[in-house]
């Protein structure tokens, strides 16, 4: 494949006032990645971040309709979006939540009309967002679901280790895939919300996903259980009896192949987790703090079910780190590693 037939992603660049701009400008000062990466954002701004940093790089702009150019490190292309107001790094300003919804909106349409593959979100700031008056915004996952007009999307984080395994061989206990049936939720709403017809859609999405963009033949899938010890037959919660094991029945007959519902407090373990390629957690602090303790800053967020690549970084917006160049772009480069490898393999499938 020539370096003009690479896929290109497009990054968009997250909270200005975060770490998000400096990213990207790491990831661009360093080795060239296997995808054309295309920056959205505004162009001052990644300048400018550049130099507080100490990093040097040409920021190359892009017009409408010019292709992006094959990879090389030291210089970032970019689709330009205009910051509303200055940006100071650290400082939060409502007034430029607009532009981070102008850079996803930017994106997708760049994926809608063929000129991406992909998308990569550095990390956005949604109380900001929801501060500046967008009030029913509840972050990436939401807003490209809406934007893509699909009813149902899957959250799953990846460790840097899970990425190129497409058989059951997780390659050590750090090496996991775990997908939500759940994702922001008040734990008091969990319960309501685990119903039979919403894992049934999520388990198809993932278990599709799982051989599409990740080659396995036949995925093999843990399901967490809800309550301690998966209900205990019913005295600690009747969830597991009353929806999960009849749903989960339901869908081997169709031919998924699900292990559960098992205890989320035994379930990551080797044991279990070396007949697997990946885990459903029922909510979000019952499957991602596992993840993160093996392999936070080496992980990245996928969303499933979207017509076209989305990944992102596994952690925030990190004000506090804006502009001093400690930023580790580890995980940014596992987001991007990953979002070529599921564009390369949903292209050729």
């Amino acid at each position: 494949m020539s370096d003009t037939e690479l896929p290109v992603l497009a990054l968009t660049t997250g909270e200005p006032a975060g770490i998000g701009p400096e990213l990207a400008v790491m990831l661009a000062s360093e080795a060239p990645p296997s995808a054309r990466v295309v920056a959205v954002g505004d162009p001052a701004l990644l300048e400018e971040r550049a130099r507080s940093i100490g990093r040097s790089i040409t920021i190359r702009t892009l017009s409408p309709g010019e292709a992006p150019p094959a990879p090389r490190a030291g210089v970032l292309p970019v689709w330009p979006v205009s910051l509303r107001a200055p940006c100071r790094a650290g400082r939060l300003d409502t007034h430029n939540a607009a532009y981070v919804l102008e850079t996803l909106a930017t994106a997708v349409d760049a994926c809608q009309a063929g000129e991406a593959a992909g998308i990569v979100t550095a990390p956005l700031h949604k109380g900001v967002i929801i501060d500046a008056g967008h009030d029913d915004f509840r972050g990436h996952t939401e807003y490209l679901r809406d934007a893509c007009g699909v009813d149902e999307v899957v959250m799953m984080l990846a460790t840097e280790k899970a990425l190129h395994a497409a058989s059951p061989s997780w390659h050590g206990e750090t090496a996991l895939r775990v997908a939500l049936a759940t994702t922001h939720l008040p734990l008091r709403e969990v319960s309501d919300a685990v119903t039979g017809p919403r894992l049934t859609r999520i388990l198809r999405i993932l278990d599709a996903e799982l051989r599409h963009r990740f080659g396995i033949l036949s995925p093999r899938i843990l399901v967490c259980g809800l309550n301690p010890h998966a209900g205990e037959g019913g005295h600690l919660g009747r969830e597991e009896l009353d929806v999960i094991i009849p749903t989960l029945e339901a869908l081997r007959d169709e031919g998924l192949t699900l292990d559960g519902p098992l205890p989320a407090d035994t379930l990551f373990t080797p044991h279990h987790l070396a007949r697997a390629d990946a885990v459903l957690a029922m909510y979000h602090d019952q499957g991602l703090p596992v993840l993160k303790y093996a392999g936070f800053g080496r992980a990245a967020n996928i969303t499933l079910g979207l017509p076209l690549v989305r990944t992102s970084v596994d952690h925030g917006t990190a004000l506090d780190l804006a502009g001093r160049g400690e930023a580790d772009p580890g995980s940014l480069a596992v987001a991007v590693a990953l979002a070529t490898e599921m564009a390369d393999r949903g292209r050729l499938a």
